[in-house]
């Protein structure tokens, strides 16, 4: 696949990763979120990748009155963002490795709802586009369930709202399984994949693996991918090399460099250098809607 000469940045504002204490650029409240996103976009994010966390401890939440805030807040601003809301949270589970079966479901830690539990904000807000996990996984040293029925369930809600779904791919299994959604008429073109690298224990940062993941896509596909800490940068490079778009941000990573805690419109700055020094062009909201095959802006 020849390299991408136009490219989408999209900006992971926070995650739902234990970050809040490891950096104070970690927006936790939804006027930080929003504030944080606006500056992101000033910097050359066409897009915004929002979760939200409780403002008094900074966990991460699913509340839809904080998701309602936050893009509310960025739409008073006037800004102009491609809006792309998690749909992933919902899907911990917490085990015990010794009596897995013993208080399943109660230890701390565990979030596991049905699919459609998953879509009460995008079925209020309906953004441009929501994530949807397209696997189970061992994330860390937890599990992360999304079934198949629980994705066939999330997909034709997502359909149904007219919202564009991002295909979270945390593996080659998850590609699989999103190509057989596609298969049975639950997904759109064009389809939207992000090509999520590094997680443990995903798939891992290595080139060899992103170039077959890039390989099994469906034809003209758009698509995007990402690797966490350190080899977030070099990423940003990989991806646009191999004919993809980019993501940056906290949610991935902390630092600029060893030591320099960053913000997420700084993240956002260095993405845009290292695009425009290869070579590309880094493409503005409208022009990343219509490759996205999104609606113009209202």
């Amino acid at each position: 696949m020849p390299m991408n000469q136009d490219v989408i940045i999209t900006a992971a504002l926070t995650g739902a990763g234990d970050t809040v204490r490891k950096s104070p650029h970690v927006p936790v409240t939804p006027e930080q979120i929003a504030k944080s996103a606006v500056e992101a976009a000033e910097a050359g994010a066409a897009a915004v990748h929002i979760h939200v966390r409780d403002p008094e401890t900074g966990a991460p939440s699913r509340d839809p009155r904080l998701y309602r805030e936050t893009v509310e807040r960025i739409k008073e601003t006037g800004t102009d963002v491609i809006i792309n809301l998690t749909a992933g949270m919902g899907g911990d589970l917490v085990v015990d490795p010794l009596q897995p079966l013993e208080k399943l479901g109660e230890l701390p830690g565990t979030d596991l709802v049905g699919g459609l539990d998953r879509l009460p904000h995008v079925d209020e807000l309906l953004p441009d586009i929501c994530t949807l996990d397209c696997g189970s996984l061992n994330f860390g040293d937890n599990l992360y369930v999304s079934t198949p029925e629980m994705l066939r369930q999330g997909a034709k809600r997502i359909q149904e709202l007219g919202v564009r779904p991002e295909l979270e791919i945390f593996d080659t299994g998850h590609l699989w399984f999103a190509k057989q959604l596609r298969e049975e008429g639950l997904l759109d073109d064009p389809t939207v994949f992000q090509l999520c690298m590094g997680i443990p224990w995903g798939a891992p940062a290595d080139p060899g693996v992103l170039q077959s993941m890039v390989n099994m896509l469906p034809e003209h596909a758009q698509w995007a991918s990402f690797a966490i800490g350190r080899m977030q940068m070099p990423w940003v490079a990989q991806s646009i090399l191999l004919g993809g778009h980019v993501r940056v941000g906290l949610e991935d990573n902390l630092y600029l460099g060893k030591g320099n805690k960053a913000t997420n419109a700084q993240l956002v700055e260095r993405a845009v250098q290292i695009t425009e020094s290869i070579g590309a062009r880094v493409v503005t909201p409208d022009e990343a809607r219509v490759k996205l095959g999104l609606k113009p802006r209202a």
